[in-house]
């Protein structure tokens, strides 16, 4: 995660770091991004860069959960189970959120390449009160991946979640 030092920085500052390193993510995987084109980018110098960030893979984990920050609606976290059709509802709006946004490239790559050349969660878990939970936590997922993993399978998986969560939800906690 970013340093004090890049949370000192003024907003523009912090919103030209961002969009070089939303630049350079969203063209390259993690493995063969480069710190040069990024400093380069936001047009600061290379000891700014470490001064920000720990390393390439810091700067990506930040950015990457800056991104989903934005993109989630604070409202998904109920306090209680949703029908199956809310939950794809959300899952489709949260699609169409991606897509309209800066962050659909990068999040593509993430789920393509990237998740796998990292060892750790880029973002924190969430902690599933039930069984139940956790399984509608981890369709929603899934399906989320694929959807934006292969864009042309997105119905499908909207369909197949949509099946599954009605099956799960019928049965209870």
């Amino acid at each position: 995660m970013p340093t004090q030092t890049f949370e000192n920085l003024t907003e523009s500052k912090q919103d030209l770091v961002r969009q070089a390193l939303l630049e350079e993510f969203s063209k390259h995987n993690l493995a063969d991004a480069q710190v040069a084109r990024i400093v380069k980018s936001a047009r600061i110098a290379r000891g700014a860069f470490y001064k920000y960030f720990a390393d390439l893979t810091d700067a990506y984990r930040y950015l990457y959960q800056y991104a989903m920050n934005d993109l989630h609606d604070t409202r998904i976290r109920a306090h209680r189970l949703l029908t199956a059709q809310e939950y794809v509802d959300q899952v489709t709006t949260f699609l169409e959120q991606v897509s309209a946004s800066p962050y659909q490239e990068l999040i593509q790559r993430h789920y393509a390449v990237n998740e796998a050349l990292l060892h750790t969660q880029v973002v924190p878990r969430l902690r599933p009160a039930s069984a139940v939970e956790w399984a509608v936590m981890v369709l929603v997922h899934e399906t989320i991946r694929e959807a934006l993993w292969q864009p042309q399978e997105r119905s499908e998986a909207t369909q197949r979640l949509a099946e599954a969560l009605t099956s799960l939800l019928a049965r209870g906690d």
